[in-house]
């Protein structure tokens, strides 16, 4: 059996060969995974390994104060950023071994070109799958209104690049009304491509309702690695399918984003995206007084054209009425004696006719009245005939029950009956019925 030794002895003898075998530095390639700053200076930090979300290795790393102070400053001044956490980077690290502390590696150095190289190298795959998948012009398909009056606006209220926007559409100089209504948004982190998703949706979500003309993503500038979420796959995806035009003015002078690439138009900042919008506006106004020009001209032109015509044609239909008048009453004169000539004749047969038709119709109308008379007396004599009165003053009388003819009813016994004569009615109680043969 092997003889034992203590744990420092064990710490000390994995100390020795750690030193022993391995190099003094080496250039590690991973992603800090939690970076602290201490007091004094230093930098404690995680450097990790991830495959998707899965971590495949971690050590715990350190930079003390003097090289802290130097690498973080490098790294600023060539990426623009400082170093923080999610980042990918190629570090120049010492393996070291403490006897509580364990194993750790204290990082020497860290090349920032690397790191703008793995995000452009990022970026460039993101531009291949978008531009396989047909998605780099689809926005630009659509029709952007000339006067965007309604728009959705992505971005941060507190932003400086949000205000410059909301302040030169409001203060324009035209007066030009455009409603904007924001969603607001993180424009950098680790958050960031999630909280613009979300405002998309909420856009896309309200776009029925408000019918938006324009969707605005704008950004107040701000370091080169703080675009990365502007590089995102997914919001660029997002821009890219949405059905709204997108304009986008990040506000990074020097580099296109994927996002401006997809967009359907894209300005360098805020301020010019506002300004594009306005321009709209006074191009369309503009283009409306050109064509008011033009219809004024038109008109002006088409009614000296139409005075002088109808100029003309009043000349012509004056001589041609007084042409017509004058023929007409030679015509209306010379008719006018045949009318008098030919009345006089007329007016003597129709008198005579007259007289005639008058003789004949005082004939008719005596021959019709003693007709008439005639047929009147006998009228007269057969009403006297058909009076009542007439049969009953030859004793005749006429008995009813419940007001109908007694002829007409079947009488039984009981019955009420009322006979009517001359100058009396009879009320009588049915006793007996006796039936006679026909």
């Amino acid at each position: 059996m092997q003889s034992a030794i203590s744990l420092l002895e064990l710490n000390q003898l994995v100390k020795m060969t750690l030193e022993t075998q391995l190099e003094p530095t080496y250039w590690v390639v991973a992603e800090i995974g939690e970076l602290k700053q201490a007091g004094q200076g230093h930098a404690y930090l995680d450097l990790v390994e991830k495959q998707g979300n899965t971590i495949l290795a971690k050590m715990r790393a350190n930079i003390w104060s003097y090289s802290y102070r130097g690498i973080s400053g490098r790294f600023q001044a060539v990426t623009g950023q400082s170093l923080k956490s999610g980042m990918k980077v190629l570090a120049q690290v010492t393996v070291t071994f403490h006897e509580i502390y364990s194993i750790s590696l204290n990082v020497k150095d860290i090349d920032p070109n690397f790191t703008l190289g793995e995000r452009a190298k990022i970026r460039q795959e993101v531009i291949e799958r978008l531009g396989r998948e047909g998605m780099m012009d689809l926005n630009k398909r659509l029709l952007l209104p000339m006067v965007p009056q309604n728009i959705a606006v992505i971005s941060s209220a507190s932003a400086a690049g949000y205000g410059d926007f909301i302040n030169q559409l409001e203060n324009n100089r035209f007066g030009y009304k455009v409603v904007s209504k924001l969603y607001q948004a993180t424009l950098q982190g680790s958050e960031a491509v999630n909280t613009l998703l979300h405002a998309f949706k909420n856009v896309f979500m309200d776009h029925p309702k408000d019918k938006f003309d324009a969707l605005v993503l704008i950004r107040g500038g701000g370091a080169q690695l703080d675009l990365d979420c502007f590089d995102d796959y997914s919001l660029a995806l997002e821009i890219a399918k949405s059905h709204i035009p997108v304009i986008t003015g990040i506000g990074h002078e020097r580099d296109e984003t994927i996002a401006d690439m997809v967009a359907h138009t894209k300005m360098k900042t805020p301020t010019a995206v506002a300004e594009f919008i306005l321009s709209g506006f006074r191009e369309f106004e503009e283009r409306l007084h050109d064509l008011l020009k033009i219809l004024n001209r038109n008109c002006s032109q088409q009614l000296n054209w139409e005075d002088r015509r109808l100029l003309d044609l009043e000349n012509r239909l004056k001589i041609q009425t007084r042409n017509i008048l004058s023929r007409e009453s030679e015509k209306l004169t010379g008719k006018l004696r045949q009318v008098r000539i030919s009345s006089a004749g007329l007016l003597k047969l129709e008198q005579v006719k007259v007289a005639n038709m008058n003789l004949s119709l005082q004939k008719t109308l005596k021959s019709q009245i003693e007709q008439q008379s005639r047929k009147l007396e006998q009228l007269e004599k057969d009403i006297q005939k058909s009076d009542p009165n007439t049969f009953f003053q030859k004793g005749y009388t006429r008995t009813e029950i419940n007001g109908l003819p007694l002829h007409k009813l079947a009488p039984e016994k009981g019955q009420e009956i009322r006979t009517y004569l001359l100058d009396k009615t009879i009320k009588s109680i049915i006793n007996e019925i006796e039936e006679h043969g026909k």
